[in-house]
């Protein structure tokens, strides 16, 4: 019966069968192949990128996951008893997470949630649903900080994953719950349930794609960036909060680290294939040979790329005749910070079309001046309202070079103060984000974006060409096969 019904679904995809489906298969137990469904389903969405910035949550997809987790709780509770939660020496702080891995801003921000309280016991669960997790990348840094423990769900079903997680919710005494799961992570969003009375939280980092959680009532809903928070507040009628990227100073720019110092621009972008290796109108991959004819100097970029990105910079810079060594490749840097000041970076691009919030406001506390993207149709994608108000932007890659070939050192030292004095005045740590009663107000949105509906439109049109839906494809497997690496 199972079988046929997610025939059916398949064939109908929609919202409607999958929740009919999902719904048939919880009365009969069925949970495991419930949760793969909407797994499935969530995957499926959140690797197509006509869906980027267009759909952000589901309360049919959080609604279905709570109703399972409610109905396996039924057997867990039994399997329990009356036990109580052991009492603790220390406050326990838990995290829920899909996966740790070494890049990413979610494991960064949950380092500095750690930070914020060394005299707690911190507790990871992981359910391990979009690959092996990395937990050294973690923990290793921080074991003589603050006292750790790492768990994994067992490599079983859903259901069984399920069940261990709901188990360690209730068998820890925890001071207060965060969930950081992943956007198709539905044991995470089943497994927390109302009646277990948890002091919890959900963190929308997923902030930019259909994310499970987005909806779930009983939790504190907190986001990170004042784009994010006014758009679940004002569009998805979310009674969330704001809590400001804080991240630990680690340095000014050197006082001896002159802007421009060879006569020729520096420039930097730090992110990974999963933020740049994206079908859209314009590509970074086309940028940076320009940019390198442009400035005479060179580019640092930071993040993995796949093999045939890193040729296709290369063969641009061998066609302008631009040596390849101007082009400096690094997989991954553990200080994204430290590493701005050692590679003497003049001017901070912010990786497009999808921008990373944790490295703008580490470009900004290490005093480098930055230049945004003006996504075509995503205000959280461009990440503006998180920078300082005068920080450059642009649209298409004309604008960025004349700015670039235009800059002088004044211009660099000016904003290279106001890009630090932003990171003072929003995002130095001042109050644990634990102390009742700290509150924090978002900046207002920036009158200098908006959505440019013509060119989207230009867009969207290629991606039903030959050529756009080979491109999607090759996209979404190869987004698909990282997420589990």
């Amino acid at each position: 019966m199972a079988k046929t019904l997610q025939v059916r679904f398949k064939g109908r995809s929609s919202i409607r069968s999958l929740h009919e489906t999902v719904s048939v298969l919880t009365n009969k137990g069925d949970f495991d192949q419930a949760l793969r469904l909407i797994h499935d389903f969530v995957e499926r969405v959140f690797t197509e990128p006509l869906c980027v910035s267009q759909v952000f949550g589901s309360k049919t997809l959080d609604d279905l996951c709570q109703r399972i987790g409610k109905a396996n709780l039924v057997s867990i509770k039994e399997e329990l008893g009356c036990i109580e939660p052991k009492q603790a020496d220390k406050p326990i702080f838990v995290y829920i997470v899909t996966k740790l891995q070494k890049s990413g801003g979610h494991t960064r921000v949950i380092e500095d949630f750690i930070k914020a309280r060394p005299e707690g016991e911190h507790v990871l669960l992981s359910t391990e649903l979009a690959g092996r997790s990395g937990p050294s990348f973690l923990t290793g840094g921080l074991e003589r900080r603050a006292s750790i423990t790492f768990k994994q769900a067992p490599k079983l079903s859903l259901q069984k994953r399920l069940g261990w997680l709901q188990r360690q919710l209730l068998e820890i005494n925890s001071e207060r719950v965060f969930l950081f799961n992943h956007h198709q992570d539905c044991v995470a969003v089943a497994a927390i349930q109302p009646e277990m009375k948890l002091n919890a939280s959900f963190y929308h980092h997923g902030d930019h794609h259909l994310s499970l959680g987005v909806y779930l009532s009983h939790l504190e809903h907190i986001d990170p960036h004042p784009m994010g928070f006014h758009h679940c507040r004002d569009a998805l009628g979310i009674e969330n909060v704001y809590m400001p990227l804080m991240i630990e100073d680690k340095g000014k720019r050197p006082s001896d680290q002159p802007f421009m110092a060879n006569g020729t621009l520096t420039t930097c972008t730090v992110g990974r294939a999963n933020k740049i290796e994206i079908p859209y109108f314009i590509s970074y991959l086309d940028v940076v040979p320009e940019l390198l004819k442009t400035t005479g100097g060179r580019h640092v970029h930071i993040g993995t790329l796949s093999p045939w990105a890193r040729y296709r910079v290369w063969r641009g810079m061998k066609r302008l005749g631009i040596a390849k060594e101007r082009f400096v490749y690094i997989s991954w840097e553990s200080n994204i910070w430290g590493a701005l000041h050692k590679y003497k970076i003049d001017l901070y691009i912010a990786s497009f079309p999808y921008g990373g919030g944790l490295t703008l406001v580490e470009a900004m506390g290490a005093g480098v001046p930055v230049a945004l993207h003006e996504h075509i149709f995503s205000r959280v994608l461009a990440g503006i309202d998180l920078a300082y108000p005068e920080v450059f932007s642009w649209r298409y890659p004309e604008k960025l070079l004349s700015y670039c070939s235009s800059l002088t050192p004044e211009v660099l030292m000016r904003h290279s103060r106001l890009a630090r004095k932003q990171y003072e005045s929003c995002h130095i740590p001042k109050v644990s984000w634990s102390e009742e009663g700290s509150k924090y107000t978002p900046a207002a949105l920036s009158n200098e974006y908006d959505v440019l509906s013509d060119e989207r439109a230009a867009w969207m049109t290629q991606q039903v060409s030959l050529h756009g839906v080979i491109s999607r494809v090759v996209y979404r497997i190869l987004r698909r096969l990282r997420s589990y690496l």
